[in-house]
C-alpha cells in the first residue's frame, strides 16, 4: 500500500547489530555506528549503537525498513502514525523520522531536492 497507493520509495533495510562492520561511519549526535549500505546491491544497512545512545529502544533492537518519501511533514500529519523519533536531520539534506507499526519500526526519508543550475 506505502509503495502503490502512496508514492513511496523503498531505500534500505536497517539491522541491529553488537558486531564492529567493515566501513563503519560514526554519527556522533546519536552516538551509532551504521554501515553496508553505500556497498549493499540490496539496500542492507547495519547499526551498531554505543550503550547511551539516545536512539529508540525498539530501534535499536529490532530491524526497519525505511522507505523515501517527497514530503515527510505531510506524512507524518496526515497519517496518524505512532511516531518514534520526531523528524530530525542525521546528514545535510536529508530529514528523517521513525514510526512504529505493529511493533517494527519504519524509517521515513525526505532528500533535499538540490537544483544545480
Amino acid at each position: 500500500k506505502c509503495i502503490e497507493e502512496w508514492g513511496w520509495k523503498f531505500h534500505h533495510l536497517g539491522i541491529p547489530t553488537t558486531e564492529e562492520k567493515p566501513g563503519e561511519k560514526y554519527i556522533p549526535h546519536f552516538k551509532f555506528y551504521v554501515s553496508g549500505f553505500p556497498t549493499s546491491p540490496f539496500g542492507v544497512e547495519w547499526m551498531r549503537y554505543d550503550a547511551d545512545s539516545p536512539i529508540h529502544p525498539l530501534i535499536q533492537t529490532v530491524p526497519h525498513l525505511a522507505f523515501e518519501v517527497q514530503d515527510l511533514d505531510y506524512e507524518l500529519a496526515n497519517r496518524n502514525f505512532n511516531i518514534l523519533t520526531e523528524p530530525n536531520s542525521p546528514s545535510e539534506g536529508v530529514r528523517v523520522a521513525m514510526i512504529e507499526h505493529n511493533g517494527a519500526p519504519i524509517e521515513l526519508i525526505e532528500f533535499e531536492i538540490v537544483n544545480n543550475k
